[in-house]
């Protein structure tokens, strides 16, 4: 997959690869050349005392060292441009792939490992990358020409690189494996840090309202340690390659002047080849020693791209269809009609909802009611497709949403969600989300139907007043209320109202209803209630029960025909009774 993933992205890069393949290959020319210019000097100016050989040979060198470190300072220069393009491009593709999920999917990862595959898990494919661009042509081109140079001056000696060579191979690949499984194993705790975090910042309220902070404290404390651990288990092995490497190293130093010592004194060799001997061999080591920290990172940056391929590979099980079909020729106005629809979640033994049939006409408000688990939310979303039905289908306009692209399908709804979420930004770029070149006076038309004016222009700022990430500076029926007037200020054709009204008080939730009936005449209105108060005036009340529809009709109808919605009633009156 890490290959896959490379060769991809990378694609669209190939200029700046070609310019780090160039600038790298010009400098590991320079390197190899230096050791010889080193040796001339050495052999045949200072040998023989010629100052004017040493000073042109001396310039000589300064001049390739010169040009090494420009040729390295480009290919690192590109090499990171195209390492931070290649970032850029893979969490781009991992963002877009995610925003197209449905809930099936998104519960399936979990949203903590999401996060970490679009950000800790993109950042290690990046830095090997990196690395790469720095090391893949200069490692190979050092140990070749590095073996070349040396045979070509002594090739008698050439036997203490078969040996060392193996022998740093050898030792660094053994640690190398003992890594792999740890750097699988660190991903996915650094997943359960994330999620313990997510959750205990998501549910402060309630860790502090049971007194909990010692225990989430610990359990905090637990995905902490397992973490560290991991690390430092890889990082212990991690720390080994490199004493290993200058064993390696060092002990190759010291036999190149023992062996060359006796070639010195028996005149086979002279003093400047040994010394260029050593800095190829040197070369030589050191290159492999790059390809060694640079293989340290390819098992961590293959884990971390099976990660990203896994999300890049998932399809969404909500698909735009192949063929997507048009609201041409319809004959409603936002019109929702369900034919014995059912759904399950993968793996239930059971559905959530079954054998559910009723249509929701243009300019009348149908109202769904239901005690907690009947299924009332899992039905709403399957009106804008969040979901697919897995038995019968939903219609809108007498069109299967399966046979609407996705984007024509949400321009014509308008949901406020069970648990409205706000952006960070202003009042303003909340409201702007339904309708981006919505008027001022639009904006507060809706605040003002949403009930929300008032506590608007109180606000510092006004529609310019900040927002916290998801609404937390406001309360809840604040938060609520903005929702509601983001969905107005879009004006859909199917409004969908997913227990909207249950942080406001009743006075409010009249007068928003009575508010809502004026601004969205002729649309379509769906609204989810628990509060029965929010629904007595609806064309259409339907009554969920276990997941099936038991009953239908006015309020009046209900309170003659239906137990379940009489006892809804009746509980309803006695809590405020009492």
């Amino acid at each position: 997959m890490l290959w896959k993933l490379l060769v991809e992205y990378l694609r669209p890069h190939r200029r700046l690869l070609l310019a780090v393949v160039v600038f790298q290959l010009a400098a590991s020319i320079a390197s190899l050349y230096l050791p010889t210019l080193n040796a001339d000097i050495i052999d045949q100016g200072v040998a023989k005392g010629d100052t004017d050989y040493i000073l042109r040979i001396g310039g000589v060198m300064l001049m390739v060292t010169l040009l090494q470190i420009a040729c390295t300072i480009a290919a690192v220069y590109f090499g990171a441009k195209a390492a931070m393009a290649l970032g850029r491009d893979v969490r781009g593709a991992v963002f877009t792939r995610v925003a197209e999920f449905s809930e099936q999917e998104v519960t399936r990862f979990g949203a903590p490992s999401l996060i970490t595959r679009s950000t800790n898990d993109v950042q290690q494919v990046q830095q090997l990358v990196l690395m790469s661009a720095t090391l893949m042509v200069t490692a190979p081109m050092l140990s070749i020409g590095g073996v070349i140079m040396a045979v070509r001056l002594d090739a008698q000696l050439s036997w203490l690189i078969a040996v060392s060579v193996p022998v740093l191979l050898v030792g660094v690949g053994l640690i190398i494996i003992r890594m792999v499984p740890l750097f699988r194993l660190m991903q996915t705790r650094i997943d359960t840090v994330n999620r313990v975090l997510r959750e205990q910042l998501t549910g402060i309220r309630v860790v502090r309202a049971f007194v909990r902070e010692d225990v989430e404290t610990a359990r905090f404390g637990r995905a902490n340690e397992d973490v560290t651990d991991t690390a430092l288990r890889a990082g212990r092995l991690m720390a080994l390659a490199f004493p290993t490497v200058m064993l390696v190293l060092n002990v190759s130093s010291v036999a190149v002047i023992w062996f060359g010592a006796f070639r010195i004194a028996d005149g086979s060799m002279q003093v400047g080849t040994m010394i260029a001997f050593l800095s190829y061999l040197m070369q030589i080591l050191m290159s492999v020693m790059m390809a060694t920290f640079m293989a340290i990172m390819i098992p961590r940056a293959a884990v971390s791209a099976d990660r990203i391929g896994q999300v890049l590979g998932t399809e969404s099980s909500v698909r735009p269809p192949d063929q997507p079909v048009s609201f041409a020729g319809r004959t409603g106005r936002g019109e929702l009609e369900m034919r014995d629809v059912g759904f399950a979640y993968p793996g239930a033994e059971s559905p959530v909802l079954s054998g559910i049939s009723f249509t929701a006409r243009a300019g009348e408000t149908t109202a769904i009611i239901g005690a907690t688990g009947s299924g009332k939310t899992t039905l709403v979303n399957l009106m804008p497709r969040l979901f697919d039905a897995t038995a019968g289908s939903v219609r809108i306009d007498g069109v299967d949403v399966r046979e609407l692209h996705p984007d024509l399908l949400w321009g014509h709804i308008g949901l406020v969600p069970q648990k409205p979420y706000l952006f960070s930004g202003t009042v303003r770029s909340n409201l702007l989300y339904g309708k981006p070149d919505a008027t001022e006076e639009e904006l507060w038309r809706a605040l003002t139907i949403a009930q929300a004016e008032n506590f608007v222009r109180e606000m510092d700022g006004g529609l310019d007043a900040p927002i916290s990430q998801g609404g937390t500076n406001v309360s809840g029926g604040q938060r609520q209320r903005i929702a509601i007037a983001r969905a107005l200020v879009k004006r859909p054709e199917l409004y969908i109202f997913d227990d909207s009204f249950s942080s406001l008080d009743t006075a409010t939730d009249a007068r928003l209803r009575q508010a809502l009936k004026l601004h969205t005449a002729g649309a379509t209105l769906v609204i989810i209630a628990q509060r029965v108060s929010s629904i007595v005036d609806a064309e259409q009340i339907l009554v969920l029960d276990n997941g099936r529809l038991v009953a239908r009709g006015t309020h009046d109808e209900l309170l003659e025909t239906s137990a379940t919605y009489q006892e809804i009633v009746n509980s309803q009156l006695a809590a405020e009774a009492a």
